[in-house]
């Protein structure tokens, strides 16, 4: 029986897509629809044999992109579409079926994320669109984190900038934390472990998990705050936006600018985002990847151990992220940043965890894992699950 799911990523000028099947031993199809709106706008991808294509586009807009990700299907009907949509508010602790209410209620949140939720609900519209007769659901980034305490998503502010405003801390890459540790505690089998987990890519957080949920994590509001990332500064000084504007003059868009799209690896290097380029260029001598790799290191372990605070006890460490499952570099700077923890690195299987293999890389005490994070499988699941809850309220 046909039980797959499509899963939509939608950015502003792209959409990501896989179309997940029930059976793990099953193959994905799976791409990217790149640069739309514009003349070079293409869709790229795998088809059912792994074989890689490239089509061309010529301006499309959403709409027309997820028509031609409908042709790349190759006749396979899906009996839902999961969308990521990146910020839920407060309002939304589980994945929601989509209907009029629930958009509006996106679309409320958008002040919260403005370079995402509008993007998301662009895909959404046009998706519903063209399945109107299946449905759709929508997985938030933000949901799982939503089992914070106060003590932890509150910031030291007047109570009406929360009461109304619901400034506070949300938390992102929920999908990546909850499938990694959720699939920890099945490899180590714990029963709800104690997790410290570190997605790190060209965007980066940490979270602490205990018993499968989230107590505490390093991102806030937006996805600027907390670790150093590709290009995203993490934390600052709060003031440094009001010393900027009266030193500099610069304007809340130019900070904003500078502060997610030229600092992080990229602006402390001088060079490059990309994690590979920078060990390259430290190997032969460049202290600006050195001092870019080091500062990205240190602020991931002060994160991490800032994070343990939240756990009653801790059974292990959790790498994940493009840079988190292929760098061995980094794993190992960061556990030797953390030597008070008990961490036992095995440096040659560590040195071999690269390129999508899962496993343990400790020598003993607290486990280390290396888990390849699969957000699209943990939005079709979630997307499942949502259906069956659905159809048993539907009974009673």
């Amino acid at each position: 029986m046909n039980a797959s799911v499509l899963v939509i990523n939608c950015g502003s000028s792209s959409i990501k897509y896989a179309l997940v099947p029930s059976e793990p031993d099953q193959p994905r199809l799976a791409g990217l629809a790149e640069r739309l709106g514009s003349a070079d706008a293409r869709l790229k991808g795998v088809d059912s044999l792994g074989k890689p294509f490239t089509q061309a586009l010529g301006g499309a807009d959403h709409t027309r992109a997820l028509e031609a990700i409908l042709h790349r299907l190759e006749g396979r009907r899906p009996i839902a579409v999961g969308h990521r949509i990146v910020h839920g508010g407060e309002r939304f602790t589980q994945a929601a079926l989509i209907d009029d209410d629930v958009v509006e209620a996106i679309e409320r949140t958008s002040a919260l994320a403005p370079l995402h939720n509008p993007a998301n609900l662009e895909g959404l519209a046009a998706t519903r669109r063209l399945f109107p007769e299946l449905p759709q659901v929508a997985v938030f980034d933000t949901a799982f984190h939503q089992s914070l305490p106060p003590r932890a998503y509150r910031y030291a502010l007047p109570e009406a900038l929360y009461r109304d405003h619901a400034i506070r801390r949300y938390g992102f890459h929920g999908t990546s934390h909850a499938y990694v540790s959720r699939r920890a505690d099945a490899l180590s089998e714990l029963e709800g472990g104690a997790w410290l987990t570190a997605h790190l890519g060209n965007g980066c957080s940490t979270c602490a998990v205990w018993q499968g949920r989230s107590l505490d994590t390093s991102m806030g509001l937006t996805p600027l705050e907390g670790l150093v990332m590709g290009t995203r500064s993490g934390d600052v000084d709060p003031g440094l936006h009001a010393h900027l504007s009266r030193q500099l003059g610069w304007s809340l868009d130019r900070i904003d600018e500078v502060f997610n799209r030229n600092s992080g690896l990229l602006g402390l290097s001088g060079l490059t985002n990309d994690m590979r380029e920078l060990e390259a260029a430290e190997s032969q001598g460049h202290p600006g990847a050195t001092l870019a790799i080091e500062v990205f290191c240190y602020r991931i372990a002060k994160s991490l151990a800032a994070l343990s605070c939240a756990l009653p006890r801790l059974d292990g460490l959790i790498f994940t992220g493009g840079i988190g499952e292929n760098s061995a570099q980094v794993r190992e700077r960061v556990i030797g940043l953390l030597p008070h923890f008990g961490l036992q690195l095995n440096r040659t299987v560590n040195s071999e965890m690269i390129r999508g293999r899962e496993g343990r890389i400790d020598a003993g005490g607290r486990q280390l894992w290396v888990i390849p994070t699969d957000e699209e499988g943990q939005i079709a699941t979630e997307t499942r699950q949502r259906l069956a809850q659905s159809r048993e309220e539907t009974d009673t």
